[in-house]
């Protein structure tokens, strides 16, 4: 029940004070002469006018425009020169002496070529016969001294095959022919030139008939030339050393 009341007292306090202060301002306003028409002295401020300056930075100067590079005009196309047609050379007047002159001094040249050109060919024709004749000595001298080789073998086959007559004397010779085929075989012995003595020429006759064969070279111009056909001389003496 106090509690109650007590907050019953707290609710209205507020409220009657709020209340009394106000009737106690009207009261003092009615005693202290307050005229509601009279007008309150107001005290107006000085108003400083002020602008707001906003400093902007100064615009760099844009720089001027080059002029555009004026167009250059077109060289006129120059007119080629037309081409001047060389001229002739003046011909001198011919001179007969000095074209005489000239063909002498041609013609003379032209001898003098043909002379050294067949001075040189004399000269090669010369150096290669040279060297013709001694290769051609030098081959006769080889084939010399083969075909001296095979006579020597000759030799010895009619030697063995002779028989000594007892009419052969010193002095008497017989000279035969003789031909043979490419292997050595004896064809014909011919008697060319006699002893006096017939049995002396029979003997040489039949000395070589009875060899039948002889050895003879494989190289055909040496056997053409030396042992195709051939002569053989026969002496006692030198068939009986």
């Amino acid at each position: 029940m106090d509690s109650r009341l007590l907050m019953d007292v707290r609710r209205y306090a507020i409220p009657v004070v709020l209340a009394l202060l106000l009737h106690a301002l009207a009261v003092a306003a009615l005693y202290g002469g307050w005229n509601p028409e009279q007008q309150a002295k107001v005290i107006k401020p000085q108003i400083v006018k002020s602008q707001l300056l906003v400093l902007e930075p100064k615009a760099k100067p844009r720089p001027k425009p080059k002029p555009a590079p004026k167009a250059q005009a077109a060289p006129a196309a120059q007119s080629k020169p037309e081409p001047k047609s060389p001229e002739r050379p003046v011909e001198p007047a011919p001179d007969p002496q000095a074209d005489k002159e000239a063909a002498r001094q041609q013609a003379e040249q032209e001898r003098r070529e043909r002379l050294e050109a067949l001075a040189q060919s004399s000269f090669l024709d010369a150096l290669e016969s040279e060297a013709g004749d001694l290769a051609e000595s030098q081959a006769a001298s080889a084939a010399e001294e083969v075909a001296q080789s095979y006579r020597y073998g000759i030799y010895r086959r009619v030697v063995a095959n002779w028989s000594r007559p007892p009419s052969a004397r010193n002095g008497m010779q017989a000279k035969l022919l003789v031909e043979l085929v490419p292997i050595g075989d004896v064809v014909t012995v011919t008697l060319l030139e006699g002893s006096g003595n017939g049995a002396f020429d029979r003997s040489a006759e039949a000395a070589v008939r009875k060899a039948r064969r002889f050895d003879v070279p494989k190289e055909s111009e040496i056997f053409e030339r030396y042992f195709r056909r051939f002569t053989l001389l026969f002496r006692p003496e030198d068939l009986l050393r």
